[in-house]
């Protein structure tokens, strides 16, 4: 259920050894432990092979994070309290260390189990082995569709299903801890990790990360959002120190975070390796404990990201609880050195081991099977470390029609000149070019440590085949993926060019697969251009040459170059689909789905024109965050500047129409909520769904604002014909900036202007709502104007450089 997890409270008689017993061993294996019954649990029904624990279940929303603790909340924490006790010194150390790359440290005098943890976030990179490390050795898993491609949904339901199928594999397969979902901000078009991201928005990101976590967690397996904080390129991102303004920190990129931690309350919390305005993450108290945990309420465990650990002591007295991956017992004998000579206090070692032991104890409880279990061995390749006999299969059909199916509504059109698409009214007899290397050989996923092994993988050239018939479908490469390498690119092949002009020539309608190949976007290294490979860009040029009915599919993890936009009449953003994508590219395209996926990033106009070209990757030990809160659309809207596509737009095969906006009332006190209402009809001929999208504007602010920032969205199906109303409720949050005087969110008196549409530059309706009273609790004292403004950057000097704005209405950079 949303905003809450699941809490059981087993019976009073039970047997506490025998009921941890049962969950981690099945019915009939021993095992001991002096963990007692009350266990996190899960709401998905028993699955065949495991044994569950009965018991009272009950909601407890995010929102009671404050509230006193249920029973069986208050009985797992004194089982922690109780296990403490009977702790040595290394024994809690060793909790805060991992065992090896995958595993966490157990208790086995105390039947306390090692519990595995692993890669995501759109499927489930588990290794064969826990101490190793290979991309490649992986557990079969499916492989949904990217972050990128899921939030091009938009659709809250969808991302929750797919967060909940990723959980029941990690179960079936004996993982407590999912690494991901990844929620950091697609600052710019160039990092080489956007495709593992949601968006440039914050609300969009935090909502669809709730989500996903809720799916995840409802499975009874642990979330890990990462990476905490501002980890917003893999440029030197080991050491990167991101210089950030307080307002751009806190509305732009703790927004993400703050959303998905409240709402979900993810078991982990991940802290990054690069450091913000001067200090590491996993060493950032401000961060970790003052706002992560006391502002927020967060109560899981912080895990580092692998090796961002410098100075384990000094990480584990900012609020750090894990060190991931295990470094050896040199680590342990060093963290139990320091409590001994008094360098680290034992209370926060006991803080940090309670926190990682409630976390073995919830993933254990759930009914996981754990690390190294009897009867199978934790590097087994043929059982993925868990024993044969405890794997319960996950319905690999069933997840295959999921990552089918989300594919397909990520898909965003966005252009459809003349209605080329669908093909499907074309009637019979007409041929097909499909053309591109791509579409035999997907571009389906990142690169990096979220690769997943796929339990299958469809294309689009197989798609085409079987609708149409061999004899009516012919293709050609027309480029070579082996060439594409960045930095040592080559030019177009003449010769596969050629072949694929003769094939678009000889055919009704040519279909160009191109995109980005793996290396150009990766963990680790950033872009350094929107650019197409140019064997890429010059195909769809000469096959547009040679056909007017040309539709060019994109795979790719963020926004592209098109210079050949205005010789095509079709575009089709397809991303990074996983491994069901080359089949939901095909639904598309023939008209079995309607296109509803919208953009959750700008398309900007040129590289130059994005608003942190001048400071981005930044020099060899700072980024400057000059542009403060102007990302992304922020910018682009606030200075009038065109785009190739603007954030949130996507075509349909029909037509909607927006009308009779209603406002709950028309003037509201500073921290009230207000209900907005609009009526949403399918004017066209075809089933679709809409993306209805809520933006409000500041008319008269006393510090720089944006024109205009997402607060609500909503997904809506409608048959032809057919009329919904779509209400969304505002609180005082989204009239609100914070201000770093009062170190608050602050709420000014005056006009705000509801604007609601289908994207940021096709706003359909508009409505006024007046706040008549700042108030005490959303003011918290702040008078000075000045107090709401950016801090600008300072040099060595003492001079102040780049000024981000003035009081009054917003200067963009």
């Amino acid at each position: 259920m949303p905003g809450g997890v699941f809490v059981a409270r087993a019976s009073a008689s039970a047997s506490v050894a025998a009921r941890l017993s049962g969950a981690l061993h099945g019915p009939g294996r021993p095992g001991r432990s002096l963990a007692r019954a009350a266990v996190v649990s899960h709401k998905c029904p028993s699955e065949p092979g495991w044994s569950t624990l009965s018991g009272e279940i009950r909601v407890r929303p995010a929102a009671e994070a404050d509230a006193p603790l249920t029973g069986a909340e208050a009985a797992l924490a004194e089982d922690v309290k109780e296990l403490l006790a009977n702790l040595t010194l290394e024994e809690k150390a060793a909790l805060c260390v991992g065992k090896d790359y995958w595993t966490l440290h157990g208790v086995p005098r105390l039947g306390v189990p090692s519990i595995w943890v692993a890669d995501g976030p759109h499927g489930l990179r588990k290794q064969h082995r826990s101490d190793n490390v290979s991309l490649t050795d992986n557990v079969p898993a499916t492989c949904f569709p990217t972050a990128v491609t899921l939030a091009a949904t938009w659709d809250r339901e969808l991302v929750r299903e797919v967060g909940r199928a990723v959980g029941a594999e990690a179960r079936a397969l004996g993982v407590g801890v999912v690494l991901g979902p990844g929620v950091n901000i697609k600052r710019s078009p160039l990092c080489g990790r956007n495709f593992e991201y949601f968006s440039e928005d914050p609300l969009l990101a935090g909502e669809l990360a709730a989500a996903f976590i809720d799916g995840l967690q409802s499975a009874g397996v642990g979330a890990c959002i990462k990476h905490f904080a501002a980890n917003n390129q893999e440029t030197r991102r080991f050491s990167i120190d991101a210089v950030v303004d307080q307002r751009a920190l806190r509305e732009i990129y703790l927004a993400p975070f703050e959303r998905a931690v409240t709402k979900a309350r993810p078991w982990t919390v991940m802290a990054a390796y690069n450091r913000v305005n001067g200090r590491y993450c996993t060493e950032h108290e401000e961060l970790l404990t003052r706002i992560l945990r006391d502002e927020w309420g967060f109560d899981g465990a912080v895990v580092s990201d692998w090796g961002a650990v410098d100075h384990r002591i000094a990480a584990l007295s900012a609020g750090l609880d894990l060190e991931m991956p295990g470094t050896g017992a040199g680590s342990v004998a060093d963290l139990a050195d320091a409590v001994r000579s008094g360098r680290l206090d034992e209370a926060v070692l006991d803080r940090a081991a309670g926190r990682v032991l409630t976390l073995i104890l919830k993933a254990a409880s759930a009914g996981h099977a754990p690390a190294g279990a009897a009867g199978g061995q934790a590097g087994d390749p043929e059982a993925g470390g868990v024993p044969r006999e405890r794997q319960p299969l996950f319905d690999a059909a069933a997840h295959h029609a999921l990552a089918r199916r989300a594919a397909a509504e990520g898909v965003v059109l966005l252009k459809n000149d003349g209605t080329l698409l669908p093909l499907d009214g074309r009637g019979s007899g007409w041929s097909v070019a499909v053309i591109g290397a791509m579409a035999k050989h997907p571009r389906y996923q990142g690169a990096g440590s979220s690769v997943i092994t796929p339990t299958r993988l469809d294309n689009a050239l197989d798609a085409f085949v079987a609708r149409l018939g061999a004899g009516r479908v012919v293709y050609a490469a027309g480029y070579d993926l082996g060439r594409d390498v960045p930095g040592r690119e080559e030019d177009a092949d003449a010769g596969l060019i050629a072949e694929a002009v003769a094939a678009a020539r000889a055919a009704d309608v040519a279909v160009v697969f191109a995109g980005l190949p793996p290396l150009y976007e990766t963990e680790g290294l950033d872009r350094t251009s929107l650019a197409l490979p140019r064997s890429h860009d010059a195909l769809i040029t000469a096959v547009a040459d040679a056909n007017p009915n040309v539709v060019v599919v994109l795979s790719n993890g963020g926004p592209v170059a098109m210079p050949w936009l205005d010789r095509v009449p079709a575009v089709v953003e397809a991303y990074l689909g996983g491994q069901a994508g080359g089949s939901a590219v095909a639904d598309v395209l023939f008209g079995d789905v309607n296109p509803c996926g919208k953009l959750a990033e700008t398309f900007p106009l040129r590289l130059e024109d994005h608003p942190v070209h001048r400071f981005f990757p930044g020099g060899p030990r700072t980024v400057e965050y000059r542009e403060s809160i102007y990302v992304g659309y922020r910018y682009y809207d606030s200075a009038g500047k065109d785009v190739l596509f603007p954030f949130g737009h996507g075509l349909s095969y029909t037509e909607f129409a927006y009308g009779h906006l209603r406002l709950s009332a028309s003037e509201i006190q500073a921290g009230d909520s207000v209900q907005v209402t609009v009526s949403v009809t399918n004017t066209g001929r075809r089933f679709g769904k809409e993306v209805v999208q809520l933006y409000v504007h500041d008319a008269a602010s006393s510090v720089f604002r944006p024109e205009q920032e997402l607060k609500d969205f909503a997904k809506v199906a409608l048959r032809p014909g057919e009329t919904k109303d779509v209400t969304f409720t505002l609180d005082g949050r989204a009239f609100a900036f914070w201000d770093p005087a009062a170190g608050g969110w602050r709420i000014e008196p005056g006009e705000f202007e509801i604007r609601v549409g289908a994207s940021s530059r096709d706003i359909r309706l508009t409505g006024l709502v007046r706040v008549v009273s700042a108030g005490p609790d959303a003011d918290a004292g702040a008078e000075d104007p000045a107090g709401g403004r950016a801090e600008p950057i300072v040099d060595g000097s003492g001079r102040a450089r780049g000024e981000f704005g003035c009081p009054g209405r917003a200067h963009v950079p």
